[in-house]
C-alpha cells in the first residue's frame, strides 16, 4: 500500500503573522491581542535585509499575569514591556516538520501554537487546529483513495512467518 507525501508545516502553516515588537507596552500589547483577537503573538526584530527574526514569543497567558498583578499590587516600579514580559527561545518547528512530528509535539507540551523559523527568520506560525486540519485531510485522502489494496491480513501467512526452513 502507498501512502501520500505527509504534509509538512509549510503545506499548511499560518504566513500572515500578527507580530510584536519587544519595546511595546503592556496595555499596547494587550489592545493588540485584543484587536487582532489572537491569543498569542511572535515577537521579532528586523534584521538588515528587513526579515521578521524570532526574539520571543507572548501570550494572553503572560499578559493576564502581569495586567493581574499591576491591578491588584498597584503601578510597578518598572513599566511593563513586552521584551519584559515575553518567553525569551520559544519551542521552534522548520517548515519542513512533518504533520506527525507537529501532533506529537502538540499532545506532549500541551501547546496552542508554534511558530515556523528558518534560520532564526519567522516563516510562519503552526496551531493545533492547522494540524488537526491537515491530519483529517491526510487521513481522508490516504484512506479513501480506491486505488489503493486495503486487505486485511492473513494471519495463517503471519503466523507461518515464525517458522522459517533452513538447510544447513
Amino acid at each position: 500500500m502507498t501512502h501520500q507525501p505527509l504534509p509538512k508545516a509549510i503545506d499548511f502553516m499560518t504566513t500572515r503573522v500578527q507580530t510584536v515588537a519587544t519595546d511595546m507596552s503592556l496595555q499596547d500589547v494587550v489592545a493588540f491581542l485584543r484587536k487582532h483577537e489572537v491569543s498569542n503573538a511572535p515577537v521579532v526584530t528586523k534584521n538588515e535585509a528587513g526579515q521578521s527574526m524570532l526574539v520571543g514569543f507572548i501570550s494572553e497567558g503572560d499578559c493576564l499575569e502581569r495586567l493581574s498583578n499591576e491591578v491588584f499590587h498597584g503601578n510597578p516600579a518598572q513599566p511593563q514591556t513586552v521584551g519584559t514580559m515575553m518567553k525569551r527561545h520559544p519551542v521552534c518547528v522548520e517548515p519542513e516538520t512533518d504533520v506527525f512530528a507537529l501532533a506529537s509535539i502538540f499532545v506532549n507540551h500541551r501547546y496552542r501554537h508554534l511558530p515556523v523559523v528558518e534560520q532564526g527568520v519567522l516563516r510562519g506560525v503552526v496551531s493545533r487546529r492547522d494540524i488537526l486540519k491537515a491530519l483529517e485531510a491526510y487521513y481522508r485522502k490516504d484512506f479513501s483513495d480506491s486505488s489503493l489494496e486495503k486487505f486485511p491480513p492473513n494471519l495463517r501467512e503471519v503466523a507461518n512467518l515464525r517458522f522459517v526452513a533452513r538447510r544447513f
